[in-house]
């Protein structure tokens, strides 16, 4: 009964939200008013054939990241979110957890800057949510498993980036990254996602022991970087990180020079990304 209620909440909420709510195109045809399954998995980051299943009670058990990206992209209020974990049969996190929810204003800026790559992150480098520009700009997020959306599982273990890398900026990108995810280990101890994402990093990444057992602790900042995307080249853009008071989340914004090269392509990615969602 739980999942089958579940399904239904997630049904009646993805049609309650039009396109342009949250900065999508309308796109053709259409036999309601809401998101499409497509539309919502690209803002939750997660496959369409997981939202048929979890809306058809197929899916068993949804994880905390899997509801708190579903919620954002939902946009649902702070009852909806609580009411969502209860029919997940889950404990809404307390004020001990890395804070995941994105509060209105910072919704309301993310549907504004349509044609500007945008994505948040949580104190523990995990991808809370990405605009459809940032999605064409940097691929897929990863799957609904919170480490394969965390920054620093995805460049020490998994598939890494499309950010283009040096050896030595690489060994940069690697200790900012430990040392700002040691920092926010020490501020939230109690969370038990933070420690598993710690304790499989430390298991299977020697890189990572080693910059972990040094003891830094540090903030990651915003750089330069150049971008290899598959279909329009090498892009050098500006990225900007941008804290959210009271929450501490991160949110990384890309940018070229206006008139330059790299704006082009910019915005030719864009438009490529667009024309693949409404495909």
């Amino acid at each position: 009964m739980a999942n089958s209620e579940f399904g239904k909440a997630v049904r009646r909420w993805r049609d309650r939200v039009s396109p342009d709510a949250v900065g999508l195109p309308a796109g053709g045809h259409r036999r309601a008013a809401g998101l499409r399954r497509e539309e919502l998995a690209v803002l939750a980051g997660i496959s369409a054939d997981y939202i048929t299943r979890l809306e058809q009670g197929r899916a068993a058990n949804p994880s905390v990241q899997v509801i708190e990206t579903l919620a954002r992209a939902l946009r649902l209020s702070r009852v909806e979110r609580e009411h969502l974990f209860h029919l997940a049969e889950l404990t809404p996190p307390g004020p001990d957890t890395v804070p995941a929810y994105i509060t209105p204003s910072v919704q309301r800026l993310l549907d504004r800057l349509t044609g500007t790559p945008v994505a948040v992150f949580d104190a523990s480098w995990t991808l809370l949510v990405a605009n459809p520009p940032h999605a064409a700009l940097m691929g897929d997020p990863g799957g609904p498993r919170a480490h394969e959306r965390n920054a620093v599982w995805r460049n020490l273990l998994g598939p890494g980036t499309r950010v283009r890398h040096t050896p030595e900026s690489r060994r940069a990108m690697e200790h900012s990254l430990v040392a700002d995810l040691r920092a926010a280990a020490g501020r939230y101890p109690a969370d038990r996602q933070l420690r598993r994402l710690v304790a499989e990093l430390r298991a299977n990444s020697d890189r990572f022991g080693e910059l972990w057992d040094s003891g830094v602790v540090d903030h990651y900042e915003s750089a330069h970087k150049t971008v290899d995307h598959p279909r329009v080249g090498a892009l050098t853009l500006d990225c900007d990180m941008l804290t959210v008071a009271g929450s501490d989340q991160r949110i990384m914004v890309y940018t070229a020079e206006p008139g330059s090269d790299d704006a082009e392509r910019l915005a030719l990615v864009i438009v490529l990304g667009t024309q693949e969602l409404t495909g």
